[in-house]
């Protein structure tokens, strides 16, 4: 049903949406060009493919009765920007006192490698966690990183090195937004692209991934809390954007627009925030604020509506992920307890749901879903259309799971935010 609220309670919603973006932050099923990366990394959000989906070695269908083996933990700063996987590294996004910190770590062991760090002075206005948001990109042997502020920079993954740097909030007049900028990042065919959503017509701009330096700009689009995708729509490329103002799919090359369509909530006290799903030419947006979810057909460059509802699988922050024909996600605003469920992709059909499941995170993997509760509850479920089917279940952290997991080589990497301050990064064994 469509949510009714104040104001009030629309603005506060939206203040928790971001808090999870932190990854906060999408799904599509499509090739992300420019990767150097191995089939069991995690180097980004949503994974290799930035659809959800792990496909490195199996995982256990069962836990012992204590959970999963935790093999290590350790305590870090704030932030809602969840981990990456490239190789043995893992590299964590996130703040110590008055600094945005990425750190590379021993991924088996959580040693450090290196630690890079610069000043910063964002300030949450609604007096949530103020560390990044955005997922780091890991890509051609670089570490990508879009801050809170707007810091978009490009590290050397062996030793750490900053290459270049670009204050994006001062070059392109950028108006603070709720919650900073939070959308990761797409990184393809020398290209770091980001919703920056500047003035002049510098809503979305491309820099070279190897000088900073601007390719081109495009749109008047402000920024969300969606991080892009790539596809390939009659054998043509796109970079595919969930901005404030809707979906826009642009030529990588050129940022030219290729299609685009309106999709926000008549208030202004909302946020678009997961990403959008690619599936063939199939592609599904989805938002709460009483917006809705569509699924669109993309046939030479327009989009012709397939079905849209806002009874059906309404994603307030979290992507969420297709199996067989089947979505499998949250429906409804992170605040009012949304439901868990699986609705038909091809109709917008739901086949189940469980109400008061909590808000959280999901991923495929092969037949399985992994879910993370903001409880910090992880549980393992069948990719079933015909009931919620639960394999295993164990509290992993205290609350409040935001950020996305990492899936690498069979181990799990999530961290928490926790409301005493004492954030937690652990290292789970799934295999």
């Amino acid at each position: 049903m469509r949510h009714k609220a104040t104001a009030e309670v629309a603005e506060r919603a939206e203040k928790v949406f971001l808090c999870v973006l932190g990854a906060l932050g999408g799904c599509f099923c499509a090739v992300v060009f420019g990767l150097s990366v191995s089939a069991p990394d995690w180097p980004q959000f949503l994974g290799p493919q930035r659809n959800g989906v792990y496909t490195g070695p199996p995982l256990a269908a069962s836990w012992p009765a204590g959970g999963p083996k935790k093999v290590w933990q350790k305590t870090i700063g704030t932030g809602f920007a969840g981990p990456v996987v490239a190789g043995d590294r893992l590299i964590l996004f996130h703040r110590v006192n008055d600094e945005e910190v990425v750190d590379a770590l021993d991924a088996r062991t959580g040693a450090p490698r290196w630690h890079d760090a610069y000043k910063t002075s964002y300030r949450d206005d609604f007096g949530f966690d103020e560390g990044p948001r955005a997922v780091p990109v890991v890509a051609q042997n670089r570490v990508y990183t879009f801050g809170a502020e707007g810091q978009l920079r490009a590290l050397d993954l062996a030793t750490g090195k900053e290459l270049w740097a670009v204050d994006t909030m001062r070059r392109f007049h950028v108006r603070k937004g709720y919650f900073g900028a939070a959308g990761s990042p797409l990184v393809e065919d020398g290209r770091v692209i980001a919703n920056v959503g500047g003035d002049n017509n510098a809503g979305i701009v491309a820099f070279n991934a190897d000088t900073g330096a601007v390719l081109w700009t495009a749109t008047n689009h402000e920024a969300s809390y969606s991080s892009a995708v790539s596809a390939t729509f009659g054998g043509k490329k796109a970079a595919v954007f969930f901005t404030r103002q809707g979906l826009v799919a642009l030529d990588p090359a050129t940022g030219a627009v290729r299609f685009q369509k309106s999709w926000r909530s008549r208030s202004q006290a909302s946020v678009n925030a997961a990403s959008p799903l690619v599936i063939g030419d199939l592609i599904f947006v989805s938002a709460t604020y009483e917006t809705g979810a569509a699924l669109l057909r993309v046939k030479d460059d327009t989009l012709g509506e397939v079905w849209s509802s806002d009874e059906a699988m309404s994603n307030h922050y979290a992507t969420s992920v297709v199996h067989n024909g089947v979505l499998y996600g949250f429906h409804g605003r992170q605040e009012f307890n949304p439901s868990f469920r699986a609705v038909d992709l091809n109709t917008g059909k739901v086949r189940w749901s469980e109400d008061k499941f909590h808000a959280g995170t999901v991923t495929l993997a092969v037949d399985k879903l992994v879910i993370l509760r903001e409880t910090g509850e992880l549980v393992l479920a069948e990719a079933s259309p015909q009931a919620f089917r639960p394999l295993a279940r164990a509290q992993i952290l205290p609350p409040t799971l935001r950020g996305y997991p990492a899936i690498a080589d069979g181990f799990l990497y999530v961290r928490n935010s926790d409301t005493n301050g004492h954030d937690t990064l652990v290292a789970l064994d799934l295999r």
